[in-house]
């Protein structure tokens, strides 16, 4: 017997919401010229699902595909790459707009600013990301990995010549052991997505680093001929992609934004368990964190992303690893005339969630509270590609995490 997808409608107490401006308009196209300077950016497709959005129900089904981005299967790059041309320009008393990948990577930067180590932890995709832009801007990187992570994963950080370890802790462990190491080295900075007290510009950089994929897809949902989606499920490890996605979307539909829906693997529910109590305090969640979505297997919110998300989420959704799963084959093996969508686990749990609301009566009641109809306009994000061939062969070829 498959376990059950657990939610809750967002009942939580609104705060003075001081946090929404993080992804102000302005600060993502900051972000969206940053990258835009670097040789490795374009665009990533949104793939239009006008089958699936049919056999399931909806108006329109669309998902923002970064198994394209900057060639690393993921979108995370964006996130560690803007945060160090933030730091960066923030050290040498100037603004990021003359941060363009030309002036980093010049002899006259390395001559101005010389060297700086980003620590980070990881299970894969954002150490890969931080890892690739220190190599690229000539600075150096320690990556940290927690328990269980995988080789293919590790090996991708080592080829971007970071110093990297996997160790016997869990992710929320490791974030702990590259701040301690970053604060006893000279010009170590830590690259984290997750904030705590004490801790809030660089995860608000990262943030801001997310936007660009946010602003992405919302153009081309326009040159779609679609104006606004009407629900955005955006997946949660700490937050950070979610508070990013959330607050940009409110940002640009202000009187009238999408709703949205956040999801969490099950073994790492702690945005869920903060909205089921209800007070509007963050919860976190110990222990391994154990679940095919690698991504998302993080215990403690991050709290800049949390402010906006309790102000602004409708529903928060805790998934079982079947989810997932179901996710990855039906976006792999999509309905005829659909393209192709290769998500890896952390990527395809949007896609199994929806198909999970819109296929049964299980879910009527979250699917009726949300307003999902046949007239919903409805966005995923796919956040990454194949990144662990060997899971993503299990989960494709052999079934593993079926859903009966």
């Amino acid at each position: 017997m498959k376990e059950p997808i657990k939610w809750t409608l967002n009942r939580m107490p609104k705060s003075e919401d001081k946090q929404l401006s993080v992804m102000s308009l302005s600060n993502v196209a900051k972000a969206r010229f940053f990258h835009s300077t670097f040789p490795q950016y374009s665009v990533t497709p949104l793939a239009e699902l006008t089958g699936m959005a049919s056999y399931l129900g909806l108006g329109g089904l669309f998902v923002k595909n970064e198994a394209h981005r900057f060639g690393l299967n993921a979108f995370k790059v964006l996130g560690g790459s803007f945060a160090m041309g933030r730091y960066i320009a923030k050290e040498m008393g100037r603004d990021v707009s003359e941060m363009s990948y030309d002036y980093l990577t010049s002899q006259a930067f390395r001559q101005e600013f010389g060297h700086a180590t980003f620590f980070t932890a990881t299970d894969g995709n954002h150490g890969r990301g931080v890892a690739w832009a220190a190599n690229k801007l000539g600075q150096k990187a320690v990556v940290h990995m927690p328990k269980g992570s995988s080789k293919p994963r590790f090996d991708n950080i080592a080829k971007e010549g970071a110093q990297v370890t996997i160790e016997e802790v869990n992710y929320d462990d490791c974030v702990r052991m590259a701040a301690a190491e970053a604060a006893q080295t000279e010009h170590g900075v830590i690259v984290q997505d997750t904030a705590w007290d004490g801790y809030e510009e660089i995860p608000s950089w990262i943030m801001q680093g997310y936007g660009t994929m946010a602003g992405e897809s919302a153009d081309q949902l326009r040159q779609l001929g679609v104006n606004r989606p009407t629900h955005v499920f955006v997946q949660a490890g700490v937050g950070s992609l979610a508070g990013a996605v959330v607050g940009y979307y409110t940002n640009l539909f202000p009187e009238d934004p999408p709703k949205f829906i956040v999801m969490e693997a099950q073994a790492a529910d702690c945005l869920y368990q903060g909205a089921l109590a209800g007070d509007g305090r963050p919860r976190s969640v110990d222990g391994d964190l154990k679940t095919i979505m690698a991504g998302l297997a993080c215990g403690e919110p991050n709290t800049i992303s949390w402010d906006i998300l309790r102000n602004h989420v409708s529903a928060f959704v805790s998934c079982p690893d079947w989810v997932s799963a179901r996710g990855m084959r039906m976006l792999g093996v999509p309905v005829k005339g659909d393209p192709v969508v290769i998500s890896g686990e952390s990527g395809a749990v949007g896609m199994g969630l929806i198909a999970a609301l819109m296929e049964t009566d299980a879910y009527r009641e979250l699917r009726e509270a949300v307003g999902l109809d046949r007239y919903s306009q409805v966005l995923l994000f796919s956040t990454e590609g194949n990144t662990d061939p060997l899971k993503f062969r299990k989960v494709l070829w052999d079934g593993e995490y079926a859903t009966v």
